[in-house]
């Protein structure tokens, strides 16, 4: 059998605030948009920005940490994996999306912000933890994204 690899790492910024939820076991989820700019020269010479909107799913106590600390236009760094995903619209279309599942989001801005650095929780200038790492699919307990 070949070998695969499904890795993922996302630097932008949030485009709204983190949604989160709680699914019927309890667990949190929050899910957020990441804005992904890129900076190229056309045929021409000419500068151009091309943006990617990138849907994030955030699962257990990383959820609840996001979803507390993460605001609009944050810049973020997210490690995770793809994840595609299909279902029939109220229209009877078939749709699909295909998302990332964060293993890791670490919050990143100025100094003096509150930072969330690699699932090992929130963290002030003192730069002590609050928060256990956590194993984010360990978390997920196999559920379904409930959106």
């Amino acid at each position: 059998m070949a070998a695969s690899l499904n890795k993922v790492l996302l630097m932008g910024n949030l485009t709204r605030d983190p949604e989160l939820r709680y699914v019927p076991s309890g667990t949190a989820v929050a899910n957020f948009t990441v804005a992904v700019n890129r900076s190229y020269k056309d045929t021409t010479g000419e500068r151009k920005e091309d943006v990617s909107f990138i849907r994030v799913v955030v699962w257990g106590k990383m959820a609840e940490i996001c979803g507390e600390y993460l605001t609009k236009g944050r810049p973020v760094l997210v490690e995770g994996r793809l994840k595609s995903r299909s279902w029939e619209g109220q229209d009877g279309q078939k749709r699909s999306a295909l998302d990332v599942v964060a293993t890791n989001v670490q919050f990143v801005g100025a100094r003096g912000e509150r930072t969330q650095t690699q699932g090992s929780g929130a963290s002030g200038d003192a730069g002590t933890s609050d928060v256990e790492s956590i194993d984010v699919d360990q978390e997920a307990g196999g559920e379904e994204i409930p959106f």
